[in-house]
């Protein structure tokens, strides 16, 4: 059988033809991973809105998009410009990896890209880096380096499969634990944000409105996502309180805390969130614990050096940075 040679215009025809199926897929990526549901059940992609099942004929990447309208064929409903842009945006990226690397590292490198679409997509809309996804990448990145030892090119001449997954190795260790070091330092400079108020204000806690919305812990007007003050099991939330009130009756005044699944009341008593309805009262002061850096950035940082080695840290950190002043 006659194949042309790598450097042949019509090998990018399935390079895009693949970027874009797996922009697809990465669409159900990005919907379901954040929500907790299942990328395969159902197997089917369906509309955010009305819930009907999209059937293979109105799921084409790119063209179906374009001829709907943007919309859904059953309820009308418009469906986010995102879903075409990921597919495009993958489909560019396989095509440009396939013209700048040679062969040897292009499926690797596929499924890098794939990752930090996906990952970049989902931080975008819910300020949050899945680690389920950079796990699998790390994972992805080391059996990369052991199949072509030549994948962290940017840390040296390649040589066999053990000096690849040392490369790889060395590379997670650094990027992850690197960071690592920063957030915990950042943690112990930077780990809590105090407000003191004049007159006292009011404070609740906030139970989710629909399957999307996070709790919020509401303060003198100000809404704080559940999630963005308890990254850690050890992290508190201190309200020095002129009343508090626990399912709309009065409890007393004094130091509140506040853990992710609980309550202590001044007196030492200890209620578990699902097992009150409400949560409020006014406030003098609070005490809200706070990260520098987020732990995801630090998976994704290993996950980075898993595929390019150490180098390859080095080298994102620097562009990040580059890119972080513009």
């Amino acid at each position: 059988m006659f194949l042309p040679p790598f450097d042949h215009w019509l090998w990018y025809i399935p390079a895009i033809f693949i970027g874009a199926c797996v922009g697809s897929f990465l669409n159900v990526v990005i919907y379901r991973v954040p929500l907790g549901l299942s990328v395969n059940e159902p197997k089917r992609s369906f509309c955010p809105k009305c819930r009907k099942p999209i059937p293979m004929r109105r799921n084409i990447p790119l063209l179906s998009w374009l001829l709907l309208r943007g919309k859904c064929a059953d309820c009308g409903a418009p469906i986010a410009f995102r879903y075409f842009a990921v597919e495009l945006l993958t489909a560019v990226a396989f095509t440009a990896i396939w013209w700048v690397f040679p062969p040897a590292v292009v499926l690797p490198l596929w499924v890098m890209a794939a990752l930090v679409i996906s990952i970049t997509f989902i931080d975008a809309e819910h300020l949050i880096i899945p680690t389920g996804l950079t796990w699998a990448g790390s994972v992805a990145g080391l059996a990369g380096c052991v199949l072509w030892p030549q994948l962290p090119v940017m840390a040296g001449t390649a040589g066999d499969w053990k000096s690849g997954l040392l490369q790889g190795g060395i590379g997670w260790a650094v990027g992850f634990f690197g960071l690592w070091v920063v957030v915990e330092l950042g943690k112990m400079a930077f780990g809590k944000k105090a407000m003191k108020f004049d007159q006292p204000v009011e404070w609740m806690i906030r139970e989710p409105v629909g399957d999307q919305d996070p709790m919020l812990f509401v303060i003198d007007g100000e809404e704080i996502p559940w999630w963005d003050i308890f990254s850690r099991k050890t992290d508190r939330l201190i309200v020095e309180a002129g009343d508090i009130r626990v399912n709309h009756e009065s409890v007393g005044k004094g130091t509140l805390v506040i853990r992710e699944m609980e309550i202590e009341l001044p007196d030492g008593t200890v209620k578990r969130l699902e097992e009150v309805k409400s949560v409020d009262g006014t406030a003098l002061s609070v005490v809200i614990p706070r990260e520098a850096m987020g732990m995801g950035d630090v998976h994704l940082l290993g996950m980075t050096g898993a595929f390019f080695g150490w180098t390859g840290v080095l080298f994102s950190l620097f562009a990040a940075s580059i890119f972080a002043i513009f």
